[in-house]
């Protein structure tokens, strides 16, 4: 018999940045919790709101410094559960959109260990409200596609830039601020439109965003000089040009 009591794991959603926009069931989770196991950028007052007498582990990644390896917090997870605690890991985004959610829910149902999902707002809903940009529009983007900029192995994921570029939608290009240059350049050679708009978004939510639209040609260029540090995300497609023109329009009517 084991010498503790059963715990659980709850993998939480904790949305871009802005606490604002964590979901009350992802409120009710993190003030829960016994242990929380936390990603880089988590904004401590998200982590405020988690019980004093909890233990807080930073497990995130800093420019491609890792606290902690997946297959450790795979095994820190499943071991602190099985200790009896309730294990709270606070995810940015969402844990099933580009966060490795997948690899710790599989730990965990190989142990036993009982475990929920808690979704979050990611980080192109997110960046789409702030700029007011339709992702999917019935005029304009009857699609859209979620496609990471950047591989387990640092590049950029042999995804089917011919089916992308043919199927006119909106792309939200997840981390993808420095392989941008190869994106761009496997979507115009399967045939996308050089002018086709794009802005890219830095720390969308938080009061630090920043915004640099352009094309899909001349984007890359312009996202180099931009001095962009922080998690950056790229939508491309006709929808941002609707942002452009609002833009545009506000500033004629000031």
């Amino acid at each position: 018999m084991s010498a503790c009591p059963p715990g659980k794991a709850t993998l939480v959603g904790a949305g871009p940045g802005d606490p604002d926009l964590l979901t009350l069931r992802a409120v009710k989770a993190i003030q829960s919790a016994d242990v929380l196991l936390f990603d880089a950028l988590i904004d401590p007052a998200i982590l405020d709101l988690a019980s004093p007498h909890a233990r807080r582990i930073d497990v995130g990644k800093r420019c491609g410094r890792h606290a902690m390896q997946q297959s450790a917090i795979n095994r820190l997870i499943v071991r602190e559960a099985l200790c009896g605690a309730h294990v709270v890991r606070l995810k940015g985004g969402d844990p099933f959109v580009f966060g490795r959610g997948g690899e710790e829910l599989d730990s965990l149902r190989i142990a036993g260990v009982p475990v929920e999902v808690i979704p979050g707002v990611t980080a192109a809903c997110a960046a789409a409200a702030s700029l007011q940009i339709p992702l999917t529009h019935r005029d304009t983007a009857r699609s859209l596609h979620f496609v990471t900029g950047h591989g387990s192995d640092g590049g950029v994921p042999a995804h089917d830039w011919a089916g992308l570029a043919k199927a006119g939608g909106t792309i939200a290009a997840y981390m993808a601020g420095r392989t941008l240059p190869l994106v761009a350049q496997n979507l115009l050679a399967a045939g996308m439109p050089q002018a086709t708009p794009a802005v890219a978004v830095e720390n969308a939510s938080r009061a630090n965003e920043r915004r640099l639209f352009g094309t899909l040609a001349d984007l890359p260029a312009l996202l180099a000089g931009a001095g962009f540090t922080g998690p950056t995300l790229v939508l491309i497609g006709a929808v941002v040009g609707l942002a452009e023109e609002a833009t545009a329009l506000e500033r004629l009517a000031a």
